[in-house]
């Protein structure tokens, strides 16, 4: 039996997987959904920073526009670690588009004047 806690709400259902697949531990849809995806594409938003060029901060605060699969999470955060980007940024400015093929972008989530 596989048992997994959803993260799609502050609820924070106890989820059961048998040896059947049935799911069982979830009070809504979402709940539902939530298993069904992390028993067979597990994905995850990435929010971090990344350098920045500028007089007044070092670094920027990024996020994904969606979630990126599980596995790719390390291999994005190496690339991540290499970006440096110059002020001015503005909020929701596309930092890296398409990070490694997940028609993903990791956007900026603060505006940075100079």
């Amino acid at each position: 039996m596989k048992e997994m806690i959803c993260i799609v709400c502050p609820k924070g259902c106890h989820i059961k997987v048998d040896e059947n697949g049935v799911i069982s531990g979830y009070t809504c849809k979402r709940g539902l959904e939530y298993a069904q995806n992390e028993l067979t594409c597990p994905k995850r938003n990435i929010s971090t920073t990344v350098k920045l060029i500028s007089k007044k901060l070092t670094r920027l605060p990024v996020t994904t526009n969606g979630d990126v699969p599980k596995e790719k999470i390390f291999e994005i955060m190496e690339l991540l670690n290499n970006v440096v980007v110059k002020a001015p940024v503005n909020l929701y400015d596309i930092i890296v588009k398409n990070v490694l093929g997940t028609n993903i972008d990791i956007i900026a989530t603060r505006t940075i004047k100079e």
